[in-house]
């Protein structure tokens, strides 16, 4: 692990230093005031909420740690400036976003066009897929979201994320029950106040994990195809220019391939979880 990040943030830094005999000298008349100001003040704000293995969470030593996180330093060293997460409940992201409070949110963020037309997006830098996390054989058998749609069944989902959009659009005769984190939305699973989790592939599969004897499981395939982009305020069009630049250089670098290995093919990961 330390062997990939050391890579990817040195393919940052390459990048970066390729830049940096320019940004000293054009910040007076820079284009790009998000960009001018991360330049300034040598730090790179990117929001996340913490708590979305394998994409973002927290280890065991009390460490950010994910292909998010990952990418997120890659994309620091291509600007030569430090990373500060900044974590938020995933429900406030968006809202930082557009106060100002982050330069760009990266925490499993669908590409939707309602997003996006208030906010830039760029990647997609991973495709998911909407899935449910349940106890009951009958709800984990489901192949189309027709057969989830029945009254009298409850699904958590996080509050503002398009898995709630998903309840509520394509299981209308379902319950709704929006949730403030994932940790709240398992714990409404594990004790049946709810009879699923609505989460994409990825977070139902590792809650199944963390959770063998609970007698969980996921549906075999998602529902949905998802773009998870990296989310940014509008009205800076050079500074989406560098984001789509760097992470089509990590693309063609084979960098994006190797995050894919280490968080989404590879189980090792599972050990860093609390």
């Amino acid at each position: 692990m330390r062997r990939l990040v050391l890579r990817l943030v040195g393919l940052g830094l390459a990048l970066g230093l390729a830049s940096v005999p320019f940004a000293e000298s054009a910040l007076a008349q820079s284009g790009s005031p998000l960009l001018s100001r991360i330049v300034k003040s040598g730090e790179l704000r990117v929001g996340m909420s913490g708590d979305q293995p394998p994409l973002n969470f927290k280890s065991k030593s009390g460490e950010m740690v994910g292909l998010e996180v990952d990418l997120a330093k890659a994309i620091a060293g291509a600007m030569g400036v430090q990373l500060k997460i900044v974590q938020r409940p995933f429900g406030e992201l968006l809202a930082a976003l557009e106060k100002g409070d982050v330069d760009l949110v990266m925490s499993g963020m669908t590409i939707t066009p309602e997003r996006n037309m208030q906010f830039a997006f760029v990647g997609p830098y991973y495709v998911s897929g909407k899935s449910i996390l349940t106890k009951s054989s009958t709800l984990s058998k489901a192949k189309q979201a027709s057969d989830l749609d029945k009254p009298g069944v409850a699904f958590a989902a996080l509050a503002g994320s398009t898995s709630q959009h998903f309840v509520e659009v394509v299981l209308p005769k379902a319950k709704l029950v929006p949730t403030k984190d994932y940790d709240e939305a398992v714990q409404l699973l594990l004790k049946d106040k709810v009879q699923a989790l609505v989460a994409d592939q990825e977070i139902c599969v590792v809650t199944g994990m963390r959770h063998p004897k609970a007698g969980l499981a996921a549906l075999a395939r998602p529902l949905t195809i998802e773009p998870i982009g990296i989310a940014v305020a509008p009205g800076d069009p050079l500074f989406v220019n560098f984001l789509e630049n760097t992470l089509a250089a990590l693309r063609a670098a084979e960098a994006l391939d190797a995050l894919h290995a280490r968080w989404i093919e590879n189980s090792e990961w599972l050990s860093q979880l609390p």
